[in-house]
């Protein structure tokens, strides 16, 4: 586990995913797929009619299927980096809230000191 959280720490999610597919090894099914395009895998499944008969079109359909997960994992990425953005804001927020009812208390702390 060490490893991925290096390699998370080196190459984000991606290198993280690689160190954990290297940590498999062959036996994990990384080496049922094959050449992407190049027909149906040793897996079992097909996926679908053009990437069965191989061919430029199946490397096609590969790439296209490659390039639409890369769009959706960044897309992924930067809904999270908002949300973390959002959060520290949040939590800023807070914290001047909660500084003010600090300062707030300690007025009230010296008010009754001062009444003494």
């Amino acid at each position: 586990m060490a490893a991925v959280a290096a390699a998370a720490a080196r190459g984000g999610l991606r290198g993280a995913l690689l160190a954990q597919q290297q940590r498999w090894g062959s036996g994990s099914g990384a080496d049922q797929l094959g050449e992407l395009g190049r027909g149906a895998g040793k897996g079992g499944g097909g996926g679908g009619a053009i990437r069965e008969a191989g061919g430029a079109f199946g490397k096609k359909q590969a790439a296209e299927e490659e390039r639409y997960f890369r769009e959706k994992e960044r897309e992924q990425l930067s809904a999270l980096r908002k949300h973390h953005e959002e959060e520290i804001d949040h939590h800023k927020k807070e914290i001047e809230r909660l500084q003010k009812e600090i300062e707030r208390h300690k007025y009230k702390i010296k008010k009754l000191k001062d009444d003494d």
